[in-house]
């Protein structure tokens, strides 16, 4: 209830949930939650993308629950059957899963491929659902302390950072009966915020979100890199459709090797694609980097978290 009041969700929402429930629980709470509220809420389960789309507007569905990923892949779908999102009735997209939500240009791109608000939003599966952007403070996220205690913690020492460092999240969920945790190491970083919290709300401000994760980051040449910093800088480029990281072991050294694929538009520039994401890329991780180029439609999708992130 306190992450969909957040997130702003009002009695008229149609909620629309395109996966299916099976392994990956992340989005069953928030079915089930939006249901309990007496919202209407779509199952999207057991179709393809294109058969999703019609349901969602067939329905009238005004939220959209899904991962950073599989919105983009909506849109990308939408796009290739002519079907403008902007002319839908969704005006909300509550994504959670990935980093996604909480890099501006992946949400920027999601936002104006929608011409709807995101809304970032953080659990997982041991400790539950437990963060979310609020609809009136966009750039970061609200954690639950009514449901647990949270610390900010050097990843190396465990000792506690002062609000405003960067450090790992630590949870303590003794209220959750089925599975209480004590002090558990989510490896999601995250920077509590300094300033005064403007509609009063007695709660942990993450400024910014989650950042990153301290076991997917790799040093290159002494610079340490994040896969979202390099979405960060990918997604910015309108004429990249998809991405895969590959870390590779160059002489004892981490190396890293970035494909690109184009959008259908872009498909006969594919050279000066991967020329304006090494450009990028190296202006802004201070590195330069192999940039290989894929053709359209060769990189894969997904539907729920992207697996872009590959080591040898």
């Amino acid at each position: 209830r306190q992450i969909y009041q957040l997130a702003g969700l009002k009695d008229y929402d149609r909620l629309f949930f395109p996966f299916s429930f099976g392994p990956f629980i992340g989005f069953w709470a928030a079915f089930e939650g939006a249901s309990r509220l007496g919202n209407f809420v779509i199952a999207g389960g057991g179709m393809s993308t294109p058969i999703r789309l019609q349901a969602m507007i067939e329905n009238e569905a005004t939220v959209l629950c899904c991962t950073p990923t599989y919105a983009l892949r909506m849109a990308e779908v939408a796009a290739e059957q002519g079907i403008d999102l902007r002319e839908t009735s969704v005006r909300m997209l509550i994504v959670a899963g990935e980093p996604g939500g909480a890099i501006p240009a992946t949400r920027a791109r999601i936002e104006k491929a929608w011409d709807a608000r995101v809304i970032d939003h953080w659990g997982m599966t041991e400790i539950a659902s437990l963060g979310v952007e609020s609809e009136d403070r966009p750039g970061g996220m609200y954690l639950l302390e009514t449901e647990v205690i949270a610390e900010i913690v050097d990843p190396e020492t465990l000792q506690p950072v002062p609000h405003g460092e960067t450090g790992e999240l630590l949870i303590t969920n003794l209220g959750r009966v089925g599975s209480p945790l004590i002090r558990y190491r989510t490896r999601d970083l995250v920077r509590a915020g300094t300033a005064e919290d403007p509609a009063g709300r007695q709660l942990l401000w993450l400024e910014g979100g989650i950042l990153g994760r301290s076991d997917d980051m790799v040093t290159i040449r002494g610079n340490n890199v994040f896969p979202s910093s390099i979405e960060a800088v990918l997604r910015e480029l309108e004429e990249v459709a998809e991405f895969r990281i590959d870390v590779q072991t160059v002489r004892e050294m981490h190396e890293l090797c970035i494909t690109v694929e184009p959008t259908p538009d872009a498909a006969d520039r594919l050279e000066s694609v991967q020329d304006a994401a090494a450009k990028a890329l190296k202006q802004r991780l201070g590195f330069g980097c192999q940039v290989k180029g894929a053709e359209v439609g060769e990189l894969p999708r997904f539907e729920l978290k992207g697996r872009r992130f590959h080591r040898e």
